[in-house]
């Protein structure tokens, strides 16, 4: 039962058993979270290399997320530990508000991160006009005034809900339109999320097999058949016929050249011109799945089928994983505000409904950042760094008391 007459009290005996979980649940966001995301914003700006127009939008991710595990979670948490909401009725609306908000605005940046890697791979034109430096501005600007739109309209239906124990938007005075804002902000957000990416693993796929029949290609025009000559006979008669026999194999030979030749030169220079796409676009390398003539001519000649679908498989497990991840977060907590209508639904259903987006905002580093090559390099230096630094001010701290008491009072 909860205390009547206190508005800010979550006490209950569901609360009171499953603080515990969500104490330490909390925690272990916040940390990872904020640890996380802060290595991520570090990274990209202390490594000149992880500059580019696409991490912009990593930054933008990482950024809401660091908002919301360094400021919000603690709050949560502690409003957990004490079963009661300590904060204020105006900061639980700023609460509510921000807590929306950095929800829609990582929704938001997936969206354009699925969108910029689609444009990418299939319409390269499109994604350099779309993703130009400006665009990019007005892109990361507008997610969050996207979100402030959208969840600003509600400002005077946040409150302190007891059954999960955080401050949020009502979950029966705001309908019909927090309904419908949830399944357009998130059902069509991550919906998009996963339709992009099947469209990239299409791509992939069809590209895949394209290199593939390529490479067969090239082995079966090396292995040209030797032509058939008709022998001299013994007194060396019929001595034009093999001069005309040997003429014709060095022709085939000289032809079967200049065609390698101008193939590899047609791969290099296909190379060339993807690595200056490339280094004009500011993004990370192209999968050589995608551009099946990008590939280096050795590699290319000498690389087995099995790599291409150790390839595939790495990137549809990147994308599945993207996709279940942010379903498995989100979903069930918006079946759950869309389906109990007279907020009936069992306490504890509704707070690990609510507890688990929680996982959203520290999962994000992991799925687009510590994937990236570049990003762990970083991260390595950060941590080495970190490492030397902890070491010489434990080696100042020791050194400091150890003059101390050496030093004669």
């Amino acid at each position: 039962m909860w205390i009547k007459g206190d508005i800010f009290s979550c006490y209950s005996t569901s609360v009171v058993v499953y603080r515990y979980f969500a104490v330490l649940w909390g925690c272990a966001v916040t940390i990872t979270g904020t640890v996380g995301n802060l290595m991520t914003i570090l990274a990209f700006t202390l490594d000149s290399r992880l500059k580019t127009r696409f991490n912009v939008l990593i930054v933008n991710l990482a950024v809401a997320d660091f908002l919301y595990c360094t400021i919000l979670q603690p709050i949560s948490v502690d409003s957990y530990l004490h079963l009661r909401w300590r904060a204020g009725q105006l900061w639980c609306r700023i609460f509510g508000l921000l807590l929306s908000m950095s929800n829609c605005v990582s929704i938001f940046t997936l969206c354009l991160i699925a969108v910029s890697r689609y444009l990418l791979v299939a319409k390269r034109a499109v994604f350099d006009r779309v993703f130009s430096n400006h665009g990019l501005v007005l892109l990361v600007i507008s997610s969050w005034a996207f979100g402030l739109a959208c969840f600003g309209p509600l400002w005077q239906v946040y409150t302190f809900l007891p059954q999960v124990c955080v401050c949020s938007f009502h979950q029966t005075r705001g309908r019909p339109y927090t309904t419908i804002l949830m399944l357009f902000c998130f059902f069509v957000g991550l919906g998009s999320i996963g339709a992009f990416y099947l469209l990239i693993y299409r791509r992939v796929l069809v590209a895949s097999q394209a290199l593939l029949r390529y490479r067969i290609s090239r082995r079966s025009s090396r292995r040209k058949p030797v032509s058939s000559c008709q022998g001299t006979d013994d007194s060396g008669v019929e001595s034009g016929v093999v001069k005309t026999c040997t003429s014709e194999m060095s022709s085939q030979a000289d032809l079967a050249q200049s065609r390698d030749v101008t193939c590899e030169k047609s791969d290099l220079s296909t190379q060339r011109s993807i690595k200056e796409a490339e280094h004009h676009a500011d993004i990370d390398p192209i999968p050589s799945s995608i551009t099946p003539a990008a590939t280096n001519t050795a590699s290319t000649f000498h690389s087995t089928a099995s790599g291409d679908d150790k390839e595939i498989k790495q990137v549809t497990r990147m994308c599945f994983t993207v996709f279940m991840c942010f379903v498995i977060c989100f979903v069930p907590f918006l079946l759950l505000h869309i389906s109990d209508k007279q907020n009936r639904a069992p306490n504890v259903l509704q707070m690990l409904c609510t507890n688990l987006t929680w996982l959203n905002s520290c999962i994000n580093p992991v799925l687009y950042a510590v994937m990236n090559r570049q990003f762990r390099q970083a991260y390595r230096v950060l941590l080495t760094r970190a490492a030397v630094l902890l070491h010489s001010s434990s080696w100042i701290i020791r050194a400091h008391f150890i003059l101390s008491a050496q030093t004669p009072s």
